[in-house]
């Protein structure tokens, strides 16, 4: 799985104008959290939530004053246009031995339907896996080259990863190939 490294900058707690000083600079506050860890406060590089990859499930190596944690994005919170961040959750998962993840779907393949005039639907865009952390995939590759008119694949047909189990329901579906609507002639007088 892919790994980021972060450098963090600590927070004082209850200072309304240091928060306000550190967004002006370009820094977003940041709580890390876990199970058996102390809770930290800090600040994090606008520029370096930025360069975080997308579509993809990553761990973060975050660092404050010396102490490293790996840790996972748990939750950005948007300003009221919805373009800038100005909250950050991350969940360190450094004395966790298992833990349930959504990982974005990927869909390789031309579905053998759509050649036929049907339409290619995605219903689910990631699952929900539990894993060991260092089993986590960054994401989950899915062939869908065998789907013909009508077909539809659900969680149940899914292989998961080695070491990982699925945690949504079996009878979700996944993704589906449309029939062609039949068009409508109209007769003219």
């Amino acid at each position: 799985m892919k790994r980021v490294q972060v450098k963090l900058i600590p927070r004082a707690i209850g200072r309304k104008s240091e928060i306000k000083r550190f967004r002006r600079e370009g820094y977003v506050p940041v709580e890390v959290y876990g199970k058996d860890v102390e809770n930290r406060h800090a600040y994090i590089s606008v520029k370096d939530l930025k360069a975080f990859p997308k579509g993809e499930t990553f761990l973060i190596e975050a660092e404050i004053e010396g102490d490293k944690r790996v840790c996972l994005l748990r939750e950005m919170q948007m300003g009221w246009l919805g373009d800038n961040p100005i909250h950050v959750d991350f969940q360190d998962i450094t004395h966790v031995s298992e833990i349930e993840v959504e990982v974005p779907i990927e869909f390789v393949g031309t579905p053998a339907g759509v050649g036929l005039g049907g339409t290619f639907e995605p219903l689910m865009h990631s699952l929900t896996i539990k894993a060991r952390v260092d089993k986590l995939p960054e994401k989950i590759t899915i062939d869908v080259s065998g789907l013909g008119l009508g077909d539809a694949l659900h969680v149940r047909d899914i292989m998961p990863p080695e070491g990982c189990v699925i945690m949504d329901s079996p009878e979700e579906t996944v993704a589906v190939v449309l029939e062609p609507e039949a068009e409508e002639t109209t007769a003219t007088e």
